[in-house]
């Protein structure tokens, strides 16, 4: 199995272009998976850099509608139409008035991508998982069972957030996007889906300020878990990813970064 990550918050190296978002290739058991897009053509030339043909992807799955993780399918290179599986809630709220961003002088709608989603893909929509591919699972909605995580999401439950979990010869493989639902009850979820202990966590785990996520639990839950690769990227402030790098020793990847399991 290999993940190459196309958009990240930041460069692994020279040659790759980095934004504020999330996106990975996956290669998995002969199958070829698009997790999310970040906010821009990012993905696609940093792809163009790692010589992958996007267009030889089998389905695309999305994370949760914001625009860091969907914006970037208005670039999309496909010639034909892909299977694209996401919760049901994320084309509702696309065109939600009440979620639409404010002006920051961001030169998007929300409703830009619902538009471009219906016209280019073949929507497949679930809240329970779904198997993408033999062993490949899109998690659906993740339920909240773990007390001291709340979704870390100020007036939104955000249940379209959810991750993608694999099956390994080593374990279940988790890749997550923003983790609104919760690093720890996605992981408590992909093992209940897969069958199978924690091998990998790789992605975002939403461990931000100001929104004081409850970091010392987490830790604790991690660190018992004995998960031998914890590899978290977007969405973690940097004084909580340097705790985490002195808690678990790894070396943070970032777009560009091909890993292997």
């Amino acid at each position: 199995m290999k993940i190459r990550l196309l958009n990240e918050n930041l460069v692994s190296d020279l040659c790759w272009l980095a934004e504020y978002g999330f996106s990975a290739w996956i290669e998995y058991e002969g199958s070829k998976i698009v997790f999310d897009t970040g906010w821009s053509d990012v993905w696609c030339r940093n792809a163009e850099t790692a010589h992958i043909d996007l267009d030889a992807a089998d389905v695309i799955a999305l994370s949760h509608f914001h625009s860091d993780h969907s914006r970037g399918l208005l670039f999309h290179p496909f010639t034909e139409k892909k299977t694209l599986v996401l919760h049901p809630r994320v084309m509702t709220a696309l065109l939600d008035p009440f979620i639409e961003p404010p002006d920051r002088h961001l030169p998007h709608r929300y409703s830009d991508i619902e538009r471009k989603i219906r016209a280019d893909f073949q929507i497949v929509e679930t809240v329970g998982p779904y198997e993408i591919a033999p062993g490949a699972f899109f998690l659906g909605q993740i339920p909240r069972v773990v007390p001291f995580e709340r979704g870390y999401y100020y007036e939104d439950t955000m249940e379209d957030d959810t991750a993608l979990a694999f099956r390994t010869e080593k374990g279940a493989v988790v890749l997550t996007g923003c983790s609104h639902s919760g690093i720890c009850n996605i992981c408590t979820y992909a093992k209940s889906v897969t069958g199978q202990d924690l091998y990998a966590v790789i992605g975002g785990f939403h461990l931000v300020h100001p929104e004081k996520p409850a970091l010392d639990e987490t830790i604790a839950w991690l660190r018992a878990e004995g998960i031998p690769r914890l590899l978290p990227v977007h969405c973690v402030s940097f004084d909580i990813q340097a705790r985490l790098q002195s808690e678990f020793g790894y070396d943070r990847p970032g777009a560009g970064s091909l890993i292997e399991i």
